[in-house]
């Protein structure tokens, strides 16, 4: 019986939406105030789902300290408190927008993820502003 398990987390980062190759009249017409030269921030929250067939062994679909840890890892370590743009290098050519970040984090957990699991990504920029990447 498939089924899927979720884990929240958060971190707090820093980022600016701009695109390098456009000018500051283009950017702050498509960016507006995001578009700060000094950045600015969100608390980010993530909900990760892992969708699949219950272990009958262990009657679990995956041990959640397992997906905590690399959670922990790929994504609270190196997000948190940082500004996305400057200290992530995921981000060094990739605009960080909410959608950007969403797939970005997909992917590092799909590398680390047996691919039994289907893998859900939700990253809450605000509590009204959210987003939901699949992989599809």
């Amino acid at each position: 019986m498939p089924l899927t398990v979720y884990r929240k987390a958060h971190f707090n980062a820093a980022h600016r939406l701009y695109r390098k190759d456009w000018s500051e009249e283009k950017n702050n017409a498509i960016f507006g105030k995001c578009n700060n030269v000094n950045y600015h921030g969100h608390n980010y929250e993530l909900i990760v789902g892992l969708s699949g067939e219950i272990d009958p062994e262990t009657g679990y679909l995956i041990d959640l300290k397992i997906l905590k840890e690399l959670i922990f890892q790929e994504v609270e370590n190196p997000f948190d408190h940082k500004n996305l743009n400057l200290d992530v290098p995921e981000f060094k050519d990739l605009n960080p927008t909410v959608e950007n970040i969403a797939v970005v984090i997909w992917n590092k957990l799909r590398r680390k993820l047996e691919k039994k699991y289907k893998i859900s990504v939700t990253l809450y920029e605000t509590p009204r502003n959210y987003v939901t990447y699949t992989g599809e």
